[in-house]
């Protein structure tokens, strides 16, 4: 039962860690593909949170956000590998909990609409992950 809990674990973490790896490899000067999907909507979602908040958000450049979400999926892969807890909290605070919403806006879209379809399965995808590393956690 041993070597079947490790060969699902590395099949989970290697989502996050060929993910992280594929990110690495395009990053360039100006951070990628990545870079280029993410930035329009992170600008979007500082905006509502900075008039939901009601004051101004600092400038966070996106180099960062990607470079950080980078690290921490390829280190709590790792860490999520040899059953560690910290890898599967990192993996939830990184990329589950907090890129998700973002990058899988459905919510910003009309119900109709195939962007509408597509953002929502995916991010239904995410959700699911995030129940299997919380239940991990528990």
């Amino acid at each position: 039962m041993g070597f079947i809990s490790f060969v699902g674990r590395v099949l989970f973490a290697s989502i996050f860690l060929l993910s992280a790896y594929q990110e690495f490899s395009e990053f360039g000067t100006d951070g990628g593909p990545a870079a280029k999907a993410l930035k329009p909507k992170f600008n979007l979602f500082i905006q509502q949170v900075s008039k939901n908040l009601g004051m101004t958000l600092p400038h966070i450049d996106i180099k960062t956000v990607i470079a950080a979400t980078m690290f921490l999926k390829g280190l709590g892969g790792l860490l999520f590998i040899i059953s560690s807890s910290f890898g599967a909290f990192l993996l939830v605070a990184s990329y589950l909990a907090f890129i998700t919403p973002i990058v899988y806006d459905f919510y910003n879209y009309e119900m109709e609409s195939s962007q509408f379809v597509q953002l929502f399965v995916k991010f239904s995808q995410n959700l699911a992950l995030l129940g299997a590393l919380l239940f991990f956690l528990e």
